[in-house]
């Protein structure tokens, strides 16, 4: 699974402003604040330029780099691992299983446990997991309480290196939209669903998710 919650995009009248600083055109500029809304809304002018120079390639597109993004992501470990592959000028704050893991029992909310149809998919395993990973977790609890830190120590360990990789993380993620565009042209057609309905997720929600979805000519 995975679940996207506190989007916000920044700061699109800075970058479309820098985007015509190389030729000087400030004047045809045709994006304004919409009274009513408060949104930026990017003219036909702009919105025209901004794409054409996004087919041509991160040369011509920097201007994207100051887009600014920002989200919550709840993902699992093995969907993490594939995303921290696009770590330029970006900022995640994650959950710690080094802070809370072995403070409460889990449940399976902790888990991605979901099939390729979304539909929850507890097998005989992932019991067997859950309840193991428990038992471990009211052990380490009764050892702590009773002192015996050294003991405690080596079983919390034993609990951090077992726990599977669908463990689920929460993120504060920060990034821009050149980032995003670089992970919806490798991932969209991902094996791992997650990355699917992430690229889903952009089209449906990024202002002006075709900044991000055209395809580079040539």
């Amino acid at each position: 699974m995975i679940k996207v919650e506190n989007l916000e995009i920044l700061n699109f009248e800075g970058a479309l402003r820098g985007m015509r600083n190389p030729l000087e055109s400030w004047d045809k500029s045709d994006s304004y604040y919409d009274k009513e809304t408060g949104k930026y809304v990017i003219g036909p002018k702009d919105l025209e330029l901004a794409l054409k120079l996004t087919k041509s390639g991160s040369d011509h597109s920097k201007f994207l780099r100051q887009i600014f993004v920002s989200m919550d992501i709840t993902a699992p470990m093995s969907w993490w691992w594939d995303f921290d592959t696009y770590k330029v000028a970006t900022v995640r704050n994650s959950t710690s299983r080094m802070h809370k893991l072995g403070s409460r029992l889990l449940t399976f909310d902790d888990f991605s446990i979901d099939d390729e149809q979304g539909k929850p998919n507890i097998t005989p395993f992932r019991q067997y997991v859950l309840d193991d990973l428990n038992r471990r977790i009211q052990e380490f609890q009764k050892l702590k309480a009773d002192g015996k830190m050294d003991e405690a120590m080596s079983l919390w360990r034993e609990i951090v290196f077992d726990s599977p990789q669908n463990y689920n993380f929460r993120s504060t993620w920060t990034g821009n939209y050149e980032i995003m565009r670089n992970v919806y042209r490798a991932r969209k057609n991902h094996k791992q669903r997650e990355f699917r309905d992430f690229c889903k997720f952009i089209e449906e929600n990024f202002p002006y998710s075709e900044l991000i979805t055209t395809p580079r000519e040539g």
